[in-house]
């Protein structure tokens, strides 16, 4: 049996890749930034804006979703691709990192959450069975186990058991998915591609803007026909979360399980960005690169900043997201290569520069640090779209540079380069929340 899913490695530089990684709605170029979509949308960005400014990959989150519009609504109008316009490649995360982010509005058993909207109120119970047909429903390429999410600074014990607890669902989210005509095996990936190194292998979904490749029918190869119908369905991968905190025994431990749980097409590795420090975060990393399968994608889930991505991928991460950009876009603020600018500030009221000289991206071409000042202070709606689109650009672009830099064999150079302009900034990073919309 074969999968539409493959991973080709196309060249390395120690332990960073530059792969292609093919699903049904296209293959995206890795190591790759995914926005975040959380309610299938990016925050102020349509389909064309995002493509435009380099996206190959989206992330929505089945918590959301299904409180609002609900997951059978989405199921029934199309599923995620149709509803939302894109046409690529798109990523649903299970919604544990939000049901364990509502505090006292969860209790936590071994069947599931229960757990109260944070829209309404209203009682909601989450198991891994049910997780599984709510992404099912939605319809995204890539979906992820439902997880035991803990802060990054818990005790070995706390750790052990959430890590254990996911495992545990792991098998039961993996038993639901076969039940609905998933298939977890399969693989024909892992080769490497025949391009030189240091050839061009350009970006984008689907070979044109979103609005040139979906038809009336909806995304993709998306048909007319009902989509509750099993056989109408599009293929999935389910990922496994390897869990285990900063402990490096349970991280180790958790992968090899997981492994032999099933023969999974990637694999997300959770609980970093969630208040532990950046060295262990980086550690963990180090720890799970040798433990995890070369030929399959790993996903490192919620971590978006710069300086993250850059040695997330150093230590052989393929595919991030975080809402860090569309946030701080909201709030003023604008990554830049050398460290970033709260356009906020007095001092950009008359500056005549782009945020950023460097960048390419539809902001920087056009717009002044004055004018983008003058619509924040304004209140102006079109200042934290353009802000948005930028911080958008810059990751997506930034990972680009990282692919050329693996291909061409120079990538702790350039890396390190890189984090040297970054680290001339002294702001403080907020972390990553993602139990609110982006």
């Amino acid at each position: 049996m074969t999968t539409p899913f493959q991973l080709t490695i196309d060249a390395t530089s120690g332990a960073a890749r530059a792969a292609r990684y093919t699903t049904p709605h296209g293959t995206i170029e890795t190591p790759v930034f995914m926005p975040v979509g959380t309610l299938a949308t990016v925050k102020s960005l349509d389909p064309d804006d995002l493509f435009r400014a380099g996206a190959s990959m989206l992330l929505a989150n089945a918590y959301h979703l299904h409180l609002r519009p609900g997951d059978e609504l989405v199921r029934d109008l199309g599923g995620l691709h149709h509803f939302m316009r894109w046409p690529g490649p798109i990523l649903t995360d299970s919604g544990g990192f939000q049901v364990f982010s509502l505090e006292t509005l969860r209790t936590v058993s071994e069947d599931g959450v229960e757990f109260r909207s944070h829209i309404d109120g209203s009682k909601r119970w989450f198991t891994p069975e049910s997780v599984m047909q709510i992404e099912r429903n939605l319809g995204a390429d890539v979906i992820m186990q439902f997880d035991h999410v803990i802060p990054g600074q818990s005790e070995r014990e706390a750790a052990r058991d959430a890590s254990e607890r996911s495992l545990r669902w792991l098998e039961r989210c993996r038993d639901a998915f076969l039940g609905t005509g998933g298939r977890v095996g399969g693989w024909t990936g892992g080769g490497r591609a025949g391009g030189e190194a240091g050839e061009e292998l350009g970006c984008g979904v689907l070979g044109g803007p979103p609005e040139l490749n979906i038809g009336a029918s909806g995304a993709g190869s998306a048909t007319e026909s009902s989509p509750l119908e099993p056989e109408n369905r599009q293929p999935q991968a389910l990922f496994p979360v390897i869990q285990g905190g900063v402990y490096p025994d349970l991280r180790r431990d958790a992968a090899r399980r997981a492994r032999e749980i099933g023969d999974w097409l990637g694999f997300g590795i959770g609980g970093l960005s969630v208040g532990e420090s950046k060295p262990d975060m980086y550690a963990t990393l180090e720890v799970l690169n040798p433990e995890l399968p070369t030929d399959r994608p790993r996903y490192l889930m919620g971590v978006g900043f710069p300086e993250d991505l850059i040695e997330g991928v150093r230590r052989g991460v393929d595919l991030f997201d975080c809402v860090a950009p569309t946030r701080m876009g909201r709030n003023g603020t604008a990554f830049a290569r050398d460290g970033r600018i709260n356009i906020k500030r007095a001092e950009y009221r008359t500056d005549p520069r782009p945020l950023d000289a460097e960048c390419d991206c539809a902001t920087c071409k056009r717009f002044s640090r004055a004018y983008l000042r003058h619509l924040y202070v304004a209140d102006e709606l079109l200042g934290l779209r353009l802000l948005s689109l930028h911080n958008v650009h810059f990751l997506t672009s930034l990972m680009r540079d990282a692919r050329r830099a693996i291909i061409s064999g120079s990538y702790d150079h350039w890396a390190d380069e890189w984090l040297r302009r970054l680290t001339t900034s002294p702001s403080a990073r907020p972390r990553d929340d993602r139990v609110t919309a982006t």
